[in-house]
């Protein structure tokens, strides 16, 4: 079966709050072909996570909606993986427990053994085998965060949705896992959805950065195709004047928009 684009269309959420309605996203549109990796970039507050949550199903839209395969998303799919700020493990489980836990429910048909070897397999390629008998509290924030990554891939799902995974981390362990990240996607293609506010993040992991205006009422604001070529070399990248050309158009609007809204908010 070819696969189609995921389609957000005219996305709109409006919050109910103690001062009347809130209107986080206003009318946002998308599309993203199969096997593309795109950024949602934006100041904090500015919508990326509800956009997020309600491609994963973990929110409902108030106008508009997510459509895969020509239907509207009504709820969560073992089709979407989703991958926290925090790793979010079982505590009481082992690392490999807790993969092998996501490995049976999107596998029922497979027995314990073949979804064992699968979990141990994505331990394997994230570089945490040694660890899987281990508990969540005996490893490091980066090797947990690891295992959450095994085991969203062991779901292996279609979508990859990623809400600001590495945020949480040192500046080490974080570009050690972003490298981690693309060479897992090289692999495997997923379409991938990746939550920051990390402008080198955005830049040298995705294809196309979705830039995001201030709220309330955010919105796509510029879609931006990113153009080095693949596979990438972080040192390649960084040392490109493509690169900071894109940095620039970035950064010039963010500050436009975190302008305007400090206009708007004091008008």
């Amino acid at each position: 079966m070819i696969e189609r684009p995921l389609d957000i269309t005219s996305l709109t959420k409006v919050f109910s709050t103690p001062a009347g309605p809130y209107v986080a996203v206003n009318d946002f549109h998308a599309v993203i072909q199969p096997g593309e990796f795109v950024a949602l970039l934006g100041h904090s507050g500015c919508g990326k996570s509800t956009v997020l949550s309600i491609v994963a199903g973990l929110e409902s839209a108030t106008e508009g909606g997510v459509i895969i395969d020509g239907t509207e998303i009504d709820g969560p799919g073992l089709d979407r993986a989703l991958v926290f700020q925090s790793p979010s493990l079982l505590p009481w489980m082992s690392a490999l427990d807790n993969v092998l836990l996501a490995a049976r429910q999107a596998h029922p048909r497979k027995s314990l053994r073949e979804t064992r070897e699968l979990a141990l397999k994505y331990l394997e390629l994230v570089g945490v085998a040694e660890y899987a008998g281990e508990t969540p509290q005996e490893l490091s924030q980066g090797v947990q965060q690891r295992v959450a990554i095994a085991r969203a891939f062991s779901l292996e799902p279609r979508f990859l949705l990623l809400d600001e995974p590495f945020g949480m981390l040192d500046s080490i362990t974080r570009a050690e896992l972003q490298d981690l990240l693309l060479d897992l996607w090289e692999q495997e293609r997923k379409t991938v959805i990746l939550v920051t506010h990390d402008i080198d993040e955005a830049l040298f992991l995705s294809d196309r950065i979705l830039l995001m205006t201030d709220g309330p009422g955010a919105r796509l604001g510029l879609d931006l195709k990113i153009t080095f070529p693949r596979p990438r070399s972080r040192r390649a990248a960084v040392e490109s004047p493509e690169y900071f050309r894109l940095r620039g158009e970035v950064i010039r609007f963010l500050e436009h928009h975190s302008k305007q809204f400090i206009r708007e908010s004091a008008a």
